[in-house]
């Protein structure tokens, strides 16, 4: 952790363990938008200083704030000054960055909190902008906020990448599934079952000769030339005869230019696609071997380069964490439950999924594939499954707790820097 972000860490424990007993502090509100953002100025008793301040979402607009907010701090005698944002979109981070510059405190609240806060101040669900100034404020006053993590630039780029590898993976399924749930239905529906067996033959087919009647009129070998250039053996002979004697009875329906345009279009664009996400991966490798902590997740059992990219970008500093009950929270895996009136002692406990969720995703695919192939966390996973084997759902429930315990792991080894030792599977 640099030097500056060690500052404004002891600078957050400190305004949330006094600001809601302390009368030196100016609170200044903030409601992002796009393009004007709306602020308001208080103190943690409750009197409004400035009810409404309208800046523009540029330079001079936040010189104009940190004027104002100099001139109402000094007007009322007050010696700190702390900005709170509700992360909206990612309109808030031009703003937030340039506070942080300036040596501003910065401290987020979160949207669910600014929901159920509005409620509580006028005992109705009503929304503007002015309000929803004075209502981040309200919330800062409190000590209701969280910390804003200024991570590093390279960890801001792998988190660019990671997300932009995200819409590439969408875009990659959703024309996978326009091929197959589109065209393969209408024109040769024969084909779809042998899609996920052979899908670069598929997709040549798709590309270049999807009408069922030109393949039954073609012969064989022209056929098999045409789709592969790679012989790969009798089974993909059989596979490809098989296709061809299937498109002669085939049910499909008549394949116009407008079909056969539209063929060739997706086919090209999702090979683009994947030239794109290999290209991202390639880019996040390069940037995560900036980190010697890199090297030291890729030897946790499960965890392949994309997975440690992940944990690596969402835990960023490791020693931002003071313990392990924040990092569980941070993913959401923490433990929670509606214990109230009669029915408190059967309350069973359930994972709040209220962190990063891709985090959880991806450990819990790691969790899944250590405790499917790897010898020393098969015989772990069996461990916590013993004497529990016929409760519904206990698999998963044993899973998502050996993930948990994954991230744990990733953690401990980011601090230390040291490879995995399989002592750390067994410490409580």
């Amino acid at each position: 952790m640099s030097n500056q972000e060690i500052i404004r860490r002891k600078q957050f424990c400190q305004i949330v363990s006094q600001i809601h007993k302390s009368n030196e502090y100016l609170i200044v509100g903030i409601d992002v938008a796009k393009d004007k953002h709306h602020a308001f100025m208080g103190t943690t008793t409750g009197k409004s200083l400035l009810r409404k301040l309208i800046f523009e979402n540029n330079i001079d607009g936040f010189s104009r704030l940190l004027k104002t907010v100099e001139a109402i701090k000094v007007q009322n005698g007050l010696s700190k000054i702390v900005y709170g944002l509700e992360p909206t979109g990612n309109y808030h981070k031009p703003l937030a960055r340039h506070l942080i510059r300036c040596d501003c405190n910065v401290v987020l609240v979160t949207g669910q909190a600014v929901k159920y806060n509005r409620q509580i101040l006028d005992g109705r669900w009503d929304k503007n902008d002015t309000k929803d100034a004075a209502n981040v404020a309200d919330l800062v006053s409190r000590g209701k906020c969280l910390y804003y993590d200024c991570p590093s630039q390279s960890i801001i780029e792998i988190r660019a990448l990671l997300s932009l590898r995200r819409r590439l993976k969408k875009e990659e399924h959703s024309l996978r599934m326009r091929i197959r749930n589109n065209l393969l239905a209408q024109y040769f529906p024969e084909l779809d079952s042998f899609y996920s067996a052979c899908e670069s033959e598929t997709l040549a087919i798709v590309g270049w000769c999807l009408t069922p009647d030109t393949i039954a009129t073609m012969e064989f070998g022209k056929f098999f030339q045409l789709v592969t250039k790679t012989r790969r053996g009798i089974a993909q002979t059989l596979r490809l005869r098989k296709i061809h004697d299937l498109a002669i009875e085939s049910i499909g329906c008549p394949m116009g230019p407008a079909s056969e345009y539209e063929a060739e279009l997706l086919v090209e664009k999702l090979k683009q696609v994947r030239n794109q996400i290999k290209e991202t991966n390639d880019l996040i490798e390069d940037f995560c071997l900036e980190f010697p902590e890199y090297s030291y997740l890729l030897t946790i059992p499960g965890f392949g380069p994309y997975i440690s990219a992940k944990v690596l970008a969402s835990i960023g500093d490791p020693f931002r964490f003071e313990n392990r009950k924040q990092l569980i929270k941070m993913s959401g895996y923490d433990l929670c439950a509606n214990r109230s009136g009669r029915t408190s002692d059967k309350a069973i406990p359930v994972i709040s999924k209220k962190g990063n969720s891709e985090l959880r995703y991806a450990l819990y695919q790691a969790a899944n594939v250590a405790a499917t192939k790897v010898d020393l966390f098969r015989a772990y996973f069996t461990k916590l499954l013993r004497g529990r084997e016929r409760e519904r759902g206990i698999k998963t429930k044993m899973r998502v707790k050996l993930a948990a315990k994954m991230l744990i792991i990733a953690w401990t080894l980011m601090k230390k820097r040291e490879v995995f030792n399989p002592d750390y599977l067994n410490i409580e």
